[in-house]
């Protein structure tokens, strides 16, 4: 009987989300509450606080892009870099604020229930693949990372000029003990909110990489003649130690996708949502404006440290332009072993919307198992290890793949889902005509970013400096 009626009150909350108007009507940016009913959900109850959430979401938005800011800043000058930062901040915290109105109408908290309301199954199956073909690449691209700069830093620290053959400095071995004795346990937690705590050390890693940046700003003179032996070869140009304030030229087009993929933590904003302590909109919206607003702050610090230290010497990574002024520099050896940190433990909380979508997709009536759960994260993990130290270079696939599915889960999912589930507001209303603008938007940078990896194909050289 209990149980009856803990399933009948559920079922009144969802009428309610379904008829009632005021869930729906929350704005983009938080307010004082109305004194409406909150939304209720039916299918979990939470237990992650506020702070571990912005934990996740935040290293969930971190990625190994940020190496390439300061050379996107190189190519746009400070003043249009800091617009179009600021535009994509904005623009990814709208997409969250569409997200989590159209979760409040189906009164359930995952991306693939979103698509099967929106367009039926094959919405369904459509999320699904977009959310786990982005996040392999993601995980993919962190992996990558560990197999080539984790050789190198223990080959620094041992003092070796040249790697001696040993197994300890081949990459390949490397990302596998990575992943079983580190990522793997982390990757088998049960619910995501127990990550909080090595999200929190990974930000703490990144916080460590910006204090480096901007320390060794007051560290490094320019122009680099004479620094050390070890400095690269400079070629002398009028200005080469001046800051532009708006630039253009034909790298700044390349630098767009950068920025519009810089803020992607789409996935993994409705399994936090799922875990978090007394979910409302309103609640998750301050978790993603939270993030979103910190991750601008490093970003923008990161952007504008780096590049007023090399100014157009900046290159596309920007720790293998500190290596070039001093590659045996114990700092920047610190800083790189800082940034595998961070990355590694980013990777369980990718993996983590991977194996709720397969779930989701697979098995959508079962009850939680903990053989499934960890099967699919073995699965994930030897995909992953195979793709890494089998590929020789599969950045151009994962290009295709990161240029169609970061533009669907920021712009074109969230706002057609908006479209299609909210049907308290006409299409002819203002909010309706926003969300169609916006995947519009989706289209178009999915357009310039096809473009981009297409001349890159023809022109056979890389210009895009970066990645999420």
């Amino acid at each position: 009987m209990e149980l009856q009626k803990l399933r009948n009150g559920h079922h009144q909350d969802f009428q309610h989300l379904e008829e009632g108007e005021s869930p729906e009507r929350e704005e983009f940016l938080p307010h004082k509450s109305d004194g409406g009913k909150p939304p209720q959900f039916t299918d979990f109850e939470g237990k992650t606080s506020f702070g571990m959430s912005v934990f996740n979401l935040s290293n969930a938005i971190m990625g190994s892009g940020i190496l390439g800011l300061s050379y996107a800043m190189s190519n746009t000058g400070i003043i249009l870099f800091l617009v179009l930062l600021t535009s994509i901040a904005v623009l990814s915290s709208y997409s969250v604020h569409l997200l989590l109105r159209s979760a409040g109408v189906v009164g359930i908290r995952a991306y693939e229930q979103l698509g099967k309301r929106a367009f039926g199954h094959p919405g369904k199956i459509l999320a699904a693949v977009v959310i786990t073909m982005h996040n392999i690449g993601a995980m993919s691209s962190y992996l990558f990372i560990v197999k080539y700069e984790l050789p190198l830093v223990i080959q620094a620290f041992l003092g070796l000029q040249h790697s001696s053959g040993e197994w300890f400095l081949n990459g390949n071995y490397l990302i596998v003990i990575v992943s079983i004795f580190i990522i793997l346990p982390l990757a088998l937690m049960r619910q995501l909110g127990y990550l909080g705590y090595t999200s929190g050390f990974s930000l703490t890693c990144m916080v460590f990489f910006l204090i480096s940046v901007i320390y060794k700003k007051f560290n490094i003179p320019c122009p680099f003649d004479g620094f050390t032996n070890h400095t690269a070869e400079n070629i002398t140009l009028d200005g080469e130690c001046e800051a532009k304030y708006f630039t253009i030229n034909q790298q700044t087009a390349y630098t767009v996708p950068i920025l519009a993929f810089a803020f992607v933590c789409h996935p993994e904003v409705l399994p936090i949502y799922t875990e978090l302590r007394n979910p409302t909109k309103r609640r998750m919206q301050a978790i993603a404006n939270v993030s979103i607003l910190g991750m601008f702050v490093m970003y923008l610090l990161t952007a504008i440290f780096g590049y007023l230290t090399f100014y157009l010497n900046t290159e596309a990574e920007l720790l293998h332009t500190y290596s070039k002024v001093d590659p045996l520099d114990t700092l920047i050896l610190c800083v790189r072993l800082a940034v595998l940190v961070a990355v590694t433990l980013t990777v369980p909380v990718v993996l983590f919307p991977i194996r709720r979508a397969l779930l989701q997709l697979l098995f959508p009536d079962k009850p939680f198992h903990w053989v499934r759960h960890i099967s699919i994260a073995l699965c994930l993990l030897f995909v992953v290890n195979l793709l890494v130290i089998f590929v020789p270079n599969i950045r151009d696939i994962f290009g295709i793949i990161g240029a169609t599915s970061a533009p669907s889960l920021i712009f074109i999912l969230p706002g057609l889902f908006y479209i299609r589930i909210v049907s308290t507001e006409p299409m002819n209303s203002r909010p309706k005509i926003q969300a169609a603008c916006f995947t519009a938007l989706g289209f178009i940078f999915m357009s310039m970013s096809l473009t981009f990896i297409t001349l890159d194909w023809v022109y056979g050289e890389n210009r895009s400096g970066g990645g999420h």
